[in-house]
């Protein structure tokens, strides 16, 4: 388990996957290997499998503690959801759960779960399958949910043509939260308490945000999929296939980037590998990683 103190916070990586899931090439259209070559001492096998071509990215929640509070970023795919146009995603059987258990914390103890966006891969624990009913998996907790990413994927699901919105993640996973009367809106930079703070990163989907943590002079950046991999930070304009509006995409990194660099703030990303965080290092027109 990843574990880092940022101030007087307490921050785990809680594990959900970690394995090879997707092709290099086409995940990153600029994928080109004599592009990658120069990297490949860092790349493999922590970040990129070279016998398959794979992207090896990691699937995780992150887990504060701060101030007697607990909270969780991101959620994963989840268990028992169907995804069968996702084959190493569908029907999942995981430890996560024992996992978060492991790190010392039950469900219920979650006072605030937080996600990125609305992908699939970001908001499957926050429901559990319970007699055949999706219900919220941390009962006790606040779900903070972008309203431009609500709202963006509600209006796909009322299209036919678009049922089910985001493979079925969005009627499963975040609809019984909304209809639990969990679940907090929000919109624009939004200060949640004195050491976190919601800033609007769009690009990767409509209502993509990063989420600073601030504590005692140091800070954080949990970036979600504005940084899916670590060869980002070197090739910054790089998005990646499902970056649905590639501008903004790369605005929007390149803004977490220099914030990172010019404050030292850890990245916190969802899918790095190990060591699954690093500091930024500004390096001429671009950026270094410091594993």
């Amino acid at each position: 388990m990843t574990e880092v103190q940022i101030g007087a916070a307490s921050v785990a990586r809680i594990e959900e996957s970690y394995e090879p899931n997707f092709e290099a090439a086409t995940f990153f259209a600029d994928w080109r290997p004599e592009r990658v070559a120069p990297h490949m001492a860092w790349l493999a096998p922590s970040h990129y499998d070279p016998a398959s071509g794979m992207l090896k990215l990691s699937v995780h929640s992150w887990l504060i503690r701060i101030g007697g509070k607990t909270i969780l970023i991101d959620t994963c795919v989840g268990n028992h959801k169907p995804r069968p146009k996702r084959p190493l995603w569908h029907m999942m059987e995981t430890r996560y759960l024992e996992r978060l258990a492991a790190a010392g914390v039950r469900p219920e103890e979650i006072a605030l779960v937080m996600c990125t966006y609305l992908h699939m891969d970001h908001v499957g624990w926050n429901t559990r399958l319970d007699n055949g009913r999706w219900v919220p998996t941390f009962p006790n907790a606040r779900y903070v949910f972008s309203r431009a990413d609500y709202e963006h994927y509600l209006a796909l699901e009322r299209e036919p043509q678009n049922r089910p919105a985001v493979h079925g993640a969005f009627r499963d996973s975040v609809v019984p939260v909304v209809e639990a009367g969990l679940a907090d809106m929000v919109s624009g930079p939004r200060a949640i308490d004195e050491h976190l703070t919601i800033e609007p990163r769009p690009g990767h989907t409509p209502g993509t945000v990063a989420i600073r943590l601030d504590s005692r002079g140091a800070g954080a950046v949990f970036c979600g999929d504005i940084l899916h991999h670590g060869i980002q930070v070197y090739h910054p304009t790089w998005n990646s296939f499902a970056c649905a509006d590639a501008t903004l995409a790369r605005r929007s990194r390149r803004a977490v980037l220099e914030h990172c660099a010019g404050t030292g703030a850890l990245l916190m990303p969802a899918h790095f590998g190990d060591l699954f965080v690093c500091h930024i290092e500004a390096a001429g027109e671009g950026f270094v990683p410091s594993f």
